[in-house]
């Protein structure tokens, strides 16, 4: 098996490394990055391949493109003569799998994924979408790729991917602003900063576990730290005051839009 990354950034480094953990090896992972100095880390740090853009292919069973989006038509264009059979995996936003078919034609069988960064801990969550030529050892393959840094859900409908880029894929922008709000309250109260910072960090590293794997709902979990009348219930009305439950909704959708926004501005520069 064969697995080249075009592209050999964050994201590509967090695959590269949950890939490993994963019993890959070296030999079955090659990049293709311009960047001499990151090629050489990737090297040492994985005992894997690389070469610069430009060299040939080696024969791969998946090609992972790890490239910007605004990147991401000229090298495609570049690598697809080279693809042969592999099955193409984009981690790009926003481009959809019709526009990916026009770059890389004639392969067809493309599989479209949204991870987010904390793969970089192999912690990640991965939203995916396989386009209908994609076979049934290609999910297989992509799956355990993905389940090397988190873990997955399959789409049915290409839509959905804009509301799993809004979820999970700039959801943990939303958890690091809360966390940020929420050190800073500390700092208000009087901690210093290290305090501030324990006390916000372990906070939601402490809920997430106790919700992972406590039988209740979310809900019903929110609803026994708030006694009545107490100090906890206090501050849920705050937020209630301030709408703060309708504005993360309002948030996730506008950032949904955006990544439907992106769709459409990528389809339109696929036009001659």
């Amino acid at each position: 098996m064969k697995i080249t990354f075009i592209g050999g950034g964050n994201m590509a480094s967090a695959m590269i490394g949950g890939m490993v953990k994963r019993g890959f090896t070296g030999r079955q992972i090659h990049v293709v990055d311009p960047d001499a100095t990151r090629r050489t880390h990737l090297e040492n740090e994985f005992g894997i391949s690389t070469a610069e853009p430009g060299a040939p292919l080696p024969a791969s069973d998946a090609v992972i493109f790890a490239v910007k989006p605004q990147q991401f038509r000229a090298v495609a264009e570049a690598v697809a003569p080279s693809l042969g059979n592999a099955l193409v995996i984009s981690v790009a936003a926003g481009i959809r799998a019709e526009t990916l078919a026009q770059w890389f034609a004639p392969q067809p069988r493309i599989v479209r994924v949204m991870p987010n960064t904390p793969a970089l801990i192999q912690s990640g969550m991965s939203g995916v979408y396989a386009a209908p030529a994609v076979t049934a050892d290609d999910r297989e393959l992509t799956e355990r790729i993905l389940s090397a840094i988190g873990e997955f859900v399959w789409v049915d409908d290409e839509t959905d991917m804009d509301g799993i880029t809004a979820i999970s894929g700039s959801g943990p922008a939303y958890v690091f602003y809360f966390m940020e709000a929420l050190q800073a309250a500390a700092r208000a109260q009087g901690f210093n900063p290290e305090t501030a910072k324990k006390l916000a960090y372990q906070t939601f590293a402490g809920a997430v576990k106790l919700a992972q794997e406590s039988e209740d709902d979310i809900a019903t979990l929110r609803a026994k730290v708030t006694s009545k009348g107490g100090t906890t219930e206090r501050a849920i009305n705050a937020f209630e005051n301030s709408q703060l439950r309708a504005t993360i909704i309002a948030a996730a959708a506008a950032a949904a839009a955006r990544s439907r926004e992106l769709g459409e501005e990528f389809g339109r520069d696929m036009e001659p």
